[in-house]
């Protein structure tokens, strides 16, 4: 390996040239790792099947300049390590065109989503990202200064304020298209239900808000005429890239790339067929285009995400570190396989070219890829807000065609030990109702025992303390009969110690 840096300039021999973009067509806003491995593969994918090289991607950053200061030295061109079970393989990437940190590059940011020759913005800026309150409106207060700056924007006041969120930024964005009205795709890739409904809903409360009355008369018409918001659907594990991992490809590649990625072989882009004007050919890259996205997210969220949780929970009170571990235990493996193809497939409509059941076995084989670094404490966190989605639509469903799904079971019975040895041992739980979740745990009656749990009889197995727990208002379906609890009480004992 030399001391050179990966750069457009630079790219090394053996290896397939990236894209030269021609233009930028797309301003992402949160350009992690996530969307690096994701959207801008299927962007540079796109323009290699169809020779449209229109589509350069000018990508924002958010919270600090780091990936501005990793990818601009390069030209914005980095690596793609895709790291499987068995084969890796590099992938060189030049969609991205450049990056821009709004602190410093606001102005910019907001002249080129003005500019005719964008035509998408996409997001991945993370749930938290789209300040929301509990009820899911706009928390104004946490976009304020972007409120003002609008205003400010509107009085035509230099120099520009600095962005200090990404919804205002992007409302600052189309109020200033709003001016030659040409229309624009706003494209969220976060994984919220119904996510293009959820962020043009904040749109507008921010236009609202920050433009109220005949001040904002222009904007409001621009985004009823002139602007869609798609829902869509992303899946594709992007682990953290690791020393080990950019030294590896920086000797196979002969340069250095500060920018370089890592993700698993399975990718998928689910994208509601919604645009306001031109987009790029995604499909010959391999996204879906459909009418309706609501059923490809149901069956993530049920079958990947629900049997996530599942190997997650029962997978630490084994005694594993990783989900890849976790999944390959014998023992696991049976009641994952028991949640996915008897209790939450039969729940599903199949959506249009898939096949739910291959989808399941993928789902197993990719979670035994130990590349991709999950940890089962780490999946594990936030569980009374992933249950009610991932395993009590199940449960509501099943419970409605007369089954009482077993592996749900499990997995509350799972959930439940998890809470109360986490709790007792002092680590706490990672979770948004983690106060309700000590006081019910606290409440049990704990015999003596030299490790400070107890003996099996004062576990948390006890009927009384795993209705305690599954009781917690919107955790399970109101319906829910009595003879599941007991169902869920009976599977403690597989946890007992």
């Amino acid at each position: 390996m030399t001391d050179d840096r990966l750069h457009r300039d630079n790219v090394p021999v053996g290896i397939d040239t990236p894209v030269m973009p021609t233009a930028v067509g797309i301003v992402h806003l949160g350009i992690g790792a996530f969307h690096r491995a994701h959207q801008a593969v299927y962007t540079e994918r796109a323009a290699i099947a169809t020779g449209d090289t229109s589509w350069g991607i000018l990508g924002v950053t958010q919270r600090s300049a780091r990936v501005r200061d990793q990818l601009r030295p390069q030209g914005g061109v980095y690596a793609v390590l895709t790291a499987g079970e068995q084969e890796s393989s590099v992938e060189l990437i030049g969609s991205v065109v450049d990056v821009a940190y709004p602190a410093e590059e606001t102005e910019r940011v907001l002249a080129v989503l003005a500019a005719p020759s964008t035509h998408v913005v996409t997001l991945t800026i993370t749930e938290k990202g789209y300040a929301r309150k509990p009820d899911g409106s706009l928390d104004l207060d946490a976009v304020a200064e972007d409120l003002e700056a609008l205003r400010a924007d509107a009085r035509g006041e230099t120099p520009v304020r600095p962005a200090s969120s990404a919804i205002g930024l992007l409302v600052r964005g189309l109020a200033a298209r709003a001016v030659s009205g040409a229309p624009i795709t706003v494209l969220t890739c976060d994984n919220m239900v119904d996510n293009g409904r959820v962020l043009e809903r904040l749109v507008r409360q921010a236009a609202e808000a920050g433009l109220p009355g005949a001040d904002g008369a222009a904007l409001r018409g621009f985004l009823d005429a002139r602007v869609t918001f798609p829902c869509s659907m992303v899946d594709r594990i992007v682990p953290a890239t690791t020393s080990a991992q950019r030294d590896h490809v920086g000797q196979a590649l002969g340069v250095r790339d500060e920018g370089l990625v890592v993700g698993e072989p399975f990718a998928q882009w689910v994208i509601e067929d919604r645009f306001a004007g031109p987009r790029p050919a995604w499909e010959a890259a391999g996204a879906t285009l459909t009418k309706d996205v609501a059923p490809f997210e149901q069956a993530k969220l049920r079958l990947l995400n629900g049997t996530h949780s599942l190997v997650a929970y029962s997978g630490w009170l084994a005694g594993h570190t990783t989900i890849a571990e976790a999944v390959v235990d014998p023992a696991i493996a049976e009641r994952a396989r028991q949640y996915l193809f008897e209790d939450a497939l039969p729940t599903l409509t199949p959506p249009d070219g898939l096949d739910l059941h291959q989808y399941g076995e993928q789902i197993l084989s990719r979670f035994a890829n130990p590349h991709t670094g999950h940890t089962t404490a780490q999946v594990a966190m936030d569980g009374t807000q992933k249950i009610p989605f991932r395993w009590g639509g199940v449960l509501a469903d099943a419970l409605a065609a007369g089954r009482e799904p077993q592996g749900v079971a499990f997995g509350l019975a799972a959930w439940a030990e998890f809470v109360r040895r986490r709790t007792r041992s002092g680590e706490g739980v990672d979770d948004p109702r983690a106060d309700e979740l000590v006081g019910v745990v606290s409440a049990f009656e704990v015999p003596g025992g030299s490790d400070g749990l107890g003996d099996v009889e004062g576990l948390a197995g006890t009927e009384e303390d795993v209705r305690a727990l599954l009781g917690l208002p919107g955790l399970l379906p109101e319906s829910t009969p009595e003879s599941f609890l007991d169902a869920v009480a009976a599977e403690i004992g597989a946890f007992a110690r």
